[in-house]
């Protein structure tokens, strides 16, 4: 590369922000960050200027936020920093997944249109939506019927929050949105969609959420017109068989979208990603032998692997889905930043809060200082970390958690401790079970927001997985996946690279300080993860369904309450 450097441009749309990163392609720092908040947020009340209520497990997105956010914090990226816009060579976007948008033929969002907007259905229904758990679960109960061996792929069970029990809860509740809608599209397509012109549709979105693989392509007509006879041409009729690939120049900015984002029309913008995949090569993660590990609302488990083996409780696992070549294994725990935040929110006394004011830190620096003065064990406490279900392995999202040794001396800083100690035999379990399933674990990475502010859940994770933390030097880890993309896309003849591998081994960075083991605390850290294990096996695999019972009155109630 001569002259002038080189930017790439990283969006990552979550459930709540948009952050874009302005890239140097050749050394990866980071020019420029901005972020936008929804100004819609996640609706789940009600819909946005109506009195329309949603039913409990709906989140939708206002699909106006998504442009107002690529207005708003894009072209703040070159200012101030004597870069222009010349120096750009390529876009890359991440999206929080899975999030269904039905549009027209065009690419409008049906929720923006008169006609459907008073209907929730023609809303994005985002990753948080869980309202069709029914429908997910009638998937898995004939995909098992029929033997589909695409169930393998996902754990041996369908996720509410997925693409098609989205779509079949559209069809099932509003058939005229379904009808109407002429394009039923990821998130992260449809934002290239817009950037383009051209519509495309991710391998990430594709595998890893709408059951299609490399081999078998989606599941066969007669599966979907088992679900429904309406469904049987959902493909062909609203979606496509043409699937990108990562790194891939889906189209170049249009006019109209480089007017948004005051830049040069026809940068090459990639193929579109899911935020979790996207985290990968931020990480430095570009072939197997390490896990890549995103921290953040939820705990993202990423592996890559030459051949295919079944791992029980992976909830994703798709040929070149993360990085080209190699088959994409995800794991994940369903509560993980949240879980922590929960507690802060709900269980924390205000004398703590008070203390913490006074010292001017946040209650998670003072609840992660006490917390960090005890001994493994010394709290006679031990969780399970199921506050949103379980991911991996058991892959079930009616358990919940659990807190079990409390007395009338139990302090704040001890459940939180429990709490950081559940979330690492949670991960721990999941190590294990890749690596007895064939997958080889050498190394550990972790990325995403967390590792940034909870040192101790790092020290924690060392101890009880017995291996080294390393943490990648980068925040936004999605958004510089989707940087790093954008480089591939951009190709070297425009100064970008030839590979992932390539574009990873010049801009992802590790922090220099790592994590080890605490060999004093090894043999504490495995009674406490043998005790672990047995409420797992005894709650998870049906030896007690008492938390399911519970939900289920929870359940009726609620439900005799919204009459």
């Amino acid at each position: 590369m001569s002259g002038k450097s080189k930017f790439t441009i990283g969006i990552e749309f979550g459930n709540e922000i948009v952050t874009a990163l302005l890239v140097n392609v050749s050394n990866g720092k980071c020019a420029n960050v901005e972020e936008y908040q929804y100004t819609h947020g996640i609706i789940t009340d009600k819909l946005p200027d109506s009195n329309i209520e949603l039913a409990p497990g709906w989140a939708l997105h206002h699909p106006r936020d998504y442009i107002t956010a690529l207005k708003r914090i894009v072209p703040k990226l070159l200012k101030g920093n004597n870069i222009d816009a010349s120096q750009v060579i390529g876009i890359g976007v991440s999206f929080a997944d899975s999030t269904l948008i039905p549009t027209t033929e065009d690419g409008t969002p049906l929720a923006l249109l008169d006609d459907y907007k008073d209907d929730p259905n023609a809303w994005p229904k985002i990753g948080r939506h869980t309202a069709a758990k029914d429908k997910a679960d009638r998937i898995t109960e004939l995909a098992a019927d029929r033997f589909e061996t695409f169930l393998d792929r996902y754990g041996g069970r369908i996720n509410a929050e997925w693409f098609f029990p989205k779509v079949w809860e559209t069809y099932d509740e509003s058939s005229s949105i379904y009808n109407a809608a002429d394009r039923l599209i990821e998130g992260c397509d449809w934002i290239t969609w817009q950037l383009t012109g051209v519509e495309s549709r991710s391998i990430t979105a594709a595998g890893y959420k709408a059951l299609w693989s490399t081999v078998e392509g989606f599941p066969l007509e007669t599966f979907f017109s088992s679900l429904d006879p309406a469904l049987a041409n959902v493909v062909d009729e609203k979606m496509s068989r043409e699937i990108s690939p990562l790194g891939q120049k889906v189209g170049e900015l249009n006019e109209e979208a480089a007017h948004w984002l005051k830049l040069n029309p026809g940068i090459p913008v990639a193929t579109g990603m899911m935020n979790n995949q996207a985290a990968v090569p931020a990480a430095g993660v570009v072939e197997p032998g390490n896990m890549a590990i995103l921290l953040g609302t939820r705990f993202v488990h990423m592996v890559l692997s030459k051949k295919e083996y079944r791992v029980p409780g992976m909830v994703g696992m798709v040929r070149d889905g993360i990085i080209p070549d190699y088959i994409g294994y995800e794991a994940g725990q369903a509560s993980g930043g949240d879980q922590f935040a929960w507690f802060m929110e709900n269980a924390v006394p205000e004398e703590y809060a008070k203390e913490a004011r006074r010292r001017k830190i946040s209650i998670f620096e003072y609840l992660e200082e006490k917390a960090s003065a005890l001994e493994p064990a010394e709290s006679g406490l031990i969780a399970l970390d199921w506050w949103n279900g379980n991911r991996s392995i058991l892959v079930d999202d009616d358990l919940s958690g659990l807190i079990l040794g409390y007395n009338l001396k139990t302090k704040p800083e001890e459940i939180y401790r429990a709490l950081l100690e559940a979330s690492a035999y949670g991960t721990r379990k999941i190590i294990e079970t890749f690596i007895a399933s064939g997958i080889p674990i050498n190394e550990i990475i972790v990325s995403g927001g967390a590792p940034m502010q909870n040192q101790l859940l790092l020290k924690i994770l060392a101890d009880v997985t017995r291996m080294e933390i390393k943490v990648a030097d980068c925040p936004h880890s999605s958004a510089m996946g989707a940087a790093m993309y954008a480089a591939v896309a951009a190709g070297v003849e425009n100064g970008g690279y030839a590979t992932i591998q390539d574009a990873s081994q010049k801009m992802a960075h590790l922090m220099i300080k790592t994590f080890l083991p605490n060999n004093n605390d090894k043999k504490t850290y495995n009674r406490l993860y043998s005790e672990y294990t047995l409420l797992h096996d005894y709650f998870g695999y049906g030896h007690n369904d008492a938390m399911k019972r519970l939900n289920n009155l929870r359940s009726a109630i609620l439900e005799k309450k919204q009459r």
